[in-house]
């Protein structure tokens, strides 16, 4: 594309320079950087892109759109207010505006968002469509399933869209995608013109972020004030908040009478979850291979998107029932020892509460929670998951994820200060061990015949961040070495 066609798109306040060209490509990385690119200086939270347009310069950029102007710079400068919202607007144009061939699905929420997404895939095929995904998890691009190795769980506008041309270019008619409190404020999902918002719940997350739970509640609100179909949750405290914000039709989900979509008679089983679903146009019973009584809310919402978007009911719901499982969602590790050790995902206290209350009644012995929380995240969390873990397990391990650039042991030590205001004490039923591996020998070495272990936080994930460096990092893995150098045998 031509310099000057992709100005008229983003709009720039003042150009600085003629600006004139052909534009080869576009990076918001200087490393990523080539002759003919046209470079995005945005501002991020631990570097400034504005401090490496030099280095993109000499790389061979041809342009540069930035929030100020650099000083004697050779190559023409775009000038916007907000270089995030430049490049969204770029990379639309440049890929073709792919959301516009696409049905775009967004699913937002504290928790869930990952098994509501595997679900409402399922359901959508049900009727015939063929929807990619975009997840914290997994990416979906026609029929192909890859894992996302990034760990944002929405990618920068740039790699979206260009995963939106991909999948417009592979067959997919839609997409159901994860759209983060960050993803939205940050617009990296400007452009991607939902058609429906899907949300799960609300609780405290993201504070670092967002400063404050009205702001990170107002970024998720930004979805159902464009998508024309919101589908929220009746029980949740946040349903009126985002109801009066709905741009126009609101399908609500869940347990209480006022949902268009609800479910009665739960039965929550060690192998699953069964509940009756009435919808507009059936009911019936649905068997949900997912253990876990807030699951269910997960089912309905998909169930309500199948019914807006046209799929039999009875279809969608036996589609959603044969799902088995989501990467790191509850996954049971059995390396043939007497004890149950289940990785899960669960981050938030809201999340760690609803995991513990899962797995009590399938425990016949002490239910363990080895957990940690990220560092550069939400603060006021980390006191307020050591206080769950106190009240509903029976013994805890604190223990390192992601500290990032802060004191992993002072964010373990916080958290314990939550347990221990709730009775916890160390050395009893409570310990602080920074390093993982060895907290998890820990807790499998606590363990006894009966007894549960809970593996929270890690999940799916790939890898542990100390400081600047990414270091491998597998839960399942790590927890089936640790048995086996406790005796158990591994996996059938």
């Amino acid at each position: 594309m031509g310099l000057g066609e992709l100005a008229d798109v983003i709009g720039p306040e003042r150009v600085v320079g003629v600006p004139v060209g052909e534009i080869t490509g576009l990076a918001y990385d200087s490393r990523r950087a080539g002759p003919g690119t046209l470079f995005f200086a945005v501002p991020g939270d631990h570097v400034d892109g504005h401090d490496f347009i030099a280095d993109a310069v000499a790389l061979g950029a041809a342009a540069v759109v930035a929030e100020k102007e650099t000083a004697g710079l050779a190559v023409p400068q775009l000038l916007v207010a907000r270089t995030r919202d430049a490049l969204a607007d770029a990379a639309d144009a440049w890929y073709g505006r792919p959301s516009e061939r696409l049905e775009v699905v967004g699913v937002t929420g504290t928790d869930g968002k990952t098994t509501t997404c595997y679900l409402a895939v399922a359901a959508l095929q049900a009727g015939g469509k063929r929807p990619g995904m975009i997840g914290t998890v997994a990416v979906r691009v026609g029929d192909e399933v890859r894992p996302n190795e990034d760990r944002n769980t929405t990618p920068e506008s740039l790699e979206l869209q260009e995963l939106l041309a991909e999948m417009a270019g592979a067959g997919n008619d839609g997409v159901v995608m994860e759209a983060t409190s960050h993803g939205l404020a940050q617009s990296r999902v400007r452009n991607c013109r939902f058609r429906v918002a899907v949300v799960t719940n609300l609780t405290s997350e993201h504070l670092e972020f967002h400063g404050s739970l009205e702001a990170y509640r107002a970024a998720k609100a930004m979805l159902v004030e464009e998508a024309p179909i919101a589908i929220l949750n009746a029980d949740d405290p946040s349903f009126g908040y985002f109801r009066d914000r709905a741009r126009d039709r609101v399908v609500a989900y869940g347990t209480d009478a006022r949902a268009l979509v609800r479910a009665s008679e739960i039965e929550a089983r060690a192998d699953g979850t069964t509940f009756t679903a009435i919808t507009p146009t059936w009911s019936g019973q649905v068997h949900l291979q997912l253990p876990g009584a807030f699951n269910v809310h997960n089912a309905l919402a998909a169930l309500a998107l199948a019914e807006v978007e046209g799929v039999d009911s009875a279809a969608a719901a036996e589609a959603v029932g044969a799902v088995s499982g989501v990467p790191g969602r509850m996954e049971r590790i059995d390396a043939g020892q007497p004890f149950g050790v289940v990785v899960d995902y669960a981050h938030t206290a809201d999340s760690l509460a609803k995991m513990l209350r899962t797995l009590r009644p399938l425990t016949t012995g002490r239910l363990i929670v080895v957990f940690g929380s990220a560092g550069e995240r939400d603060r006021v969390k980390r006191p307020a998951m050591g206080k769950v873990a106190a009240e509903l397990a029976d013994l805890a391990v604190v223990t390192d994820e992601d500290p990032r650039l802060e004191d992993g042991h002072a964010i373990n030590e916080a958290i314990a200060e939550g347990a221990r205001s709730a009775g916890a004490r160390d050395g009893s039923n409570l310990w602080v061990i920074d390093d993982r591996r060895a907290a998890i020998a820990h807790a499998i070495g606590l363990a006894g015949s009966g007894d549960m272990i809970l593996l929270a936080g890690k999940g799916h994930e790939g890898s542990i961040f100390y400081a600047n460096e990414k270091r491998w990092w597998d839960e399942r893995e790590v927890a089936r070495q640790e048995l086996a150098a406790a005796g158990f045998k591994a996996d059938a």
